[in-house]
């Protein structure tokens, strides 16, 4: 099965890794940051802020490859401060209030400097 890159300006981007992937009718969703694309910085300095902005990034990726975050059936959440958890659940669940995907929540390795989260996902839409 050929793979597809998926690219979008309206995400944050690097040369080190592609935004999202398409292998048949599966999606992968690199990991996004809260930062917002039209500046490059972080979308603010509170976790519900990166966590919107990070959310919107990654459905910035789905988008571009042809489907949204009703399409998401897992999610990874990376958080640079544990202590972050509460309030990183109450900005996920204002996007995901209905039917959430599976999802794990963990610790981001490396200390970005001014990141708080890092978002990525799955999704499958139909051939």
């Amino acid at each position: 099965m050929a793979r597809q890159i998926i690219a979008t300006g309206n995400a944050p981007s690097s040369p080190l890794f592609s935004q999202g992937v398409r292998i048949g009718s599966t999606i992968f969703v690199s990991g996004m940051a809260g930062i917002d694309p039209a500046t490059g910085e972080p979308a603010g300095s509170s976790i519900g802020e990166q966590t919107l902005q990070a959310l919107r990034n990654c459905a910035s990726v789905l988008e571009a490859a042809g489907c949204s975050l009703d399409d998401v059936g897992f999610v990874t959440v990376l958080l640079a401060r544990p202590a972050d958890f509460a309030g990183m659940n109450e900005a996920y669940g204002s996007v995901f209030s209905d039917r959430p995907p599976a999802r794990a929540v963990t610790r981001l390795g490396p200390e970005l400097a001014g990141i708080l989260v890092s978002i990525a996902m799955t999704a499958h839409i139909a051939e």
